[in-house]
C-alpha cells in the first residue's frame, strides 16, 4: 500500500498536473498552427512564388517506368514507382515548428515576466575566522 500512496502523492504534485495540461494544450495547439500553416500560411507563398505548391515540390531521383504488355496481355516489362525526396512536406513542418517555437517563446517570456522576482538572499554572517580576523585587526588599530 506504501507504494500506490507514494504514486498518488507523485502523481497529484502540482507540477505533473501542469505537464499534462500542457502537454494536451501542446498538442491541440500543434494541430492549430499546421491547420494555420496549411490553410493560410503556404497559399500565400504560393501566391507569391507564382502557384509553387509545397506539395508538389520534390526531387526526382528514379522517374516511375510504366509496365510493359504484350499483345496477349502478359507483363513483359514490370513497372517502377517513382523514387523520390518531398522536401515541400519537410519546408511546411519546417514552418510549423518555427511558428510553434515562437509561440512557446512569447509564451515563457511572458510567464517569466509575471513571476515576482526572488528576493535576494540575506547576506550571510561573518565565519568564525573572519571575526577572530576583525578582532585581531581591532586590537591591532589601538
Amino acid at each position: 500500500m506504501g507504494m500506490m500512496k507514494e504514486f498518488k502523492e507523485f502523481a497529484m504534485k502540482g507540477n505533473l498536473v501542469d505537464i499534462a495540461v500542457g502537454f494536451v494544450m501542446g498538442a491541440a495547439f500543434t494541430r492549430l498552427v499546421t491547420s494555420f500553416t496549411g490553410g493560410i500560411v503556404t497559399p500565400l507563398i504560393s501566391m507569391i512564388t507564382g502557384d509553387v505548391k509545397f506539395d508538389n515540390l520534390k526531387w526526382v531521383l528514379r522517374a516511375s517506368v510504366p509496365e510493359i504488355k504484350d499483345a496477349a496481355g502478359a507483363v513483359t516489362v514490370p513497372g517502377a514507382a517513382e523514387v523520390a525526396v518531398l522536401y515541400g512536406a519537410f519546408l511546411e513542418a519546417t514552418i510549423d515548428f518555427l511558428i510553434v517555437a515562437f509561440v512557446m517563446f512569447m509564451v515563457v517570456k511572458a510567464v517569466n515576466k509575471m513571476k515576482k522576482p526572488e528576493p535576494a538572499a540575506a547576506p550571510a554572517g561573518p565565519t568564525d575566522d573572519q571575526k577572530l580576523l576583525m578582532e585581531i585587526r581591532d586590537l591591532l588599530k589601538k
